[in-house]
């Protein structure tokens, strides 16, 4: 265990919450008894490891992150065992990005380390919170907030790192079943220099818009294009995009513009260990169009922590309507939900030492 996190110190709640019935879970709604705090102050570093009762936070109204957003978030799971006991999915790559989003947003580093042990220790305490029923996970939300009392534009001296929990179901109410894509020429969600490539709550706070109006037109979600020329295709809503051409796989590059995506490295992994070709590289959605034109577009799917694979079965550019693989779910897609579901809650074999069991 890192060294800092052997001076935790653990209040339990005396008024423990009625927990849900995991058959009706909806998406980070319900919380769970306990929250990890960790304070940072310049010239001492972070420190007092707590684990209390989970409850509202008391800041300083004149807090940096009310006013220059200097924030930024992560979110893994938790998962039941096949054979009992519970896993993490690949932890260490939370903790490494969230050292890259805080080097960009002038956050300090954080032991990778105490950051896994601080997760597992929380989870531990509230264990019993993890739902055992399909399609189910707990929800980890780490995240930190500037929270020095000042009104200037530079770096904040004093920082808290937070998680909390939350036991949640499917994150489309439809689970594993298609959906519809507005394809976003108007606003961007980022460009090269900015921070596409940071897990912040300003890139989540900018796409808003283009949400809500695409949700009025009766889609799900929007697909962003590149912040220059609004021609080369980037990332589905908060996840990273696959497109199957001609049999091969398509996705956007790691340039900085779109988040290196967990699930993304390991749809990536499985697919080269199947032999299937896959192009990191931009394409435009001009090309997209034509291929499903053509005949040649057979699916489309969005990877991320919170659906794990959400298939496309629609997707609307400017007036142009195309249905993808007749609006089912596509052999790949379904391959890969099973595929990583089932390393996760360990009915499949691990062999990349993805799992870590608690």
């Amino acid at each position: 265990m890192n060294e800092l996190l052997k001076t935790l110190t653990i209040t339990k709640t005396t008024s423990p919450k009625a927990k849900p019935d995991p058959a009706t879970l909806g998406f980070g709604e319900v919380f769970t008894d306990h929250m990890f705090i960790l304070d940072f102050d310049e010239g001492r570093g972070w420190h007092d490891p707590v684990i209390v009762p989970y409850a509202p936070i008391s800041l300083d109204p004149a807090a940096a992150v009310f006013h220059y957003a200097q924030e930024m978030f992560e979110g893994l799971k938790t998962y039941t065992s096949a054979e009992g006991g519970l896993r993490l999915f690949r932890p260490d790559m939370n903790a490494k990005r969230t050292n890259r989003t805080n080097e960009r947003i002038c956050i300090p580093q954080i032991d990778e380390d105490l950051y896994v042990d601080a997760v597992k220790a929380l989870v531990e305490i509230d264990k019993d919170w993890v739902p055992d029923f399909p399609g189910t996970s707990l929800y980890i939300r780490p995240f930190i907030i500037a929270t020095e009392p000042f009104l200037g534009v530079r770096p904040s001296n004093s920082f808290k790192f937070i998680i909390i929990l939350s036991p949640v179901g499917p994150y489309y109410k439809g689970g594993l079943t298609p959906t519809k894509i507005y394809v976003e020429d108007n606003y961007v969600r980022s460009a090269e220099g900015l921070t596409g490539n940071a897990k912040i709550g300003g890139n989540y706070a900018i796409s808003l818009k283009s949400q809500v109006e695409a949700h009025e037109k009766g889609y799900h979600q929007v697909l962003w294009l590149d912040g220059k020329e609004r021609r080369y295709v980037e990332e589905i809503g908060t996840s990273n995009a696959f497109f199957v051409i001609d049999g091969e796989v398509y996705t956007a590059p790691l340039t900085g513009t779109i988040l290196p995506g967990i699930t993304r490295d390991s749809v990536l992994t499985i697919l080269k260990d199947r032999g299937i070709p896959v192009h990191e590289e931009r394409f435009t959605i001009e090309e997209v169009y034509k291929a499903a034109d053509e005949g040649r577009l057979s699916e489309v799917f969005a990877s991320g922590t919170a659906a794990v694979i959400s298939p496309v079965g629609e997707m609307l550019w400017r007036d142009r309507r195309i249905t993808i693989g007749g609006g089912d779910i596509g052999a790949l897609s379904q391959e890969l939900y099973d595929t990583i579901t089932g390393i996760q809650s360990g009915r499949l074999p691990d062999t990349h030492g993805w799992t870590v069991k608690l």
